[in-house]
């Protein structure tokens, strides 16, 4: 009496790598676009076309569920220098509070982006892409007690 079973994996690789570079690359972003206001423009842009080029990546791999992770790593690398940053722009006491407010209540709606941006632009490459692998049968074959392969 035997049983095989036949599980085939569909992720295409690891993209932890990829996330940290995004994630650093955020965590810069929001620094520049909290100490510099004359830098505000330019820090969104270049936030902006990160999040593309990884969403473009997640959606190419196609590993769309790391869209729900990146915005919580993200925030791990991002919140120490951004409340370092509020207290460079508005001075170390009122930085404190500023700060506080950024990395709590402010980061509700940048992590919200950061996801809507991610889901859309992995999705839209994911189907242009299409499927790599050809037409998709069942991913699971059992065979019974009395069923020989």
């Amino acid at each position: 009496m035997g049983m095989v079973v036949l599980v085939r994996q569909r992720a295409s690789g690891n993209v932890s790598a990829a996330m940290v570079v995004w994630a650093v690359a955020m965590a810069v972003v929001l620094f520049v676009w909290e100490v510099s206001t004359a830098a505000h423009v330019r820090a969104v842009l270049a936030g902006v076309v990160a999040t593309l080029v990884f969403g473009a990546y997640l959606g190419w791999r196609q590993r769309g569920a790391a869209v729900f992770v990146a915005p919580m790593v993200s925030w791990s690398f991002a919140w120490l220098p951004l409340w370092i940053a509020a207290m460079i722009h508005h001075g170390a006491l009122k930085g404190l509070f500023v700060g506080f407010f950024l990395i709590t209540v402010g980061w509700l709606l940048i992590g919200t982006l950061e996801f809507l941006w991610l889901g859309a632009v992995s999705m839209v490459v994911r189907r242009l892409r299409g499927s790599p692998r050809g037409p998709r049968g069942d991913g699971v074959v059992i065979f019974g007690p009395d069923d020989r392969p």
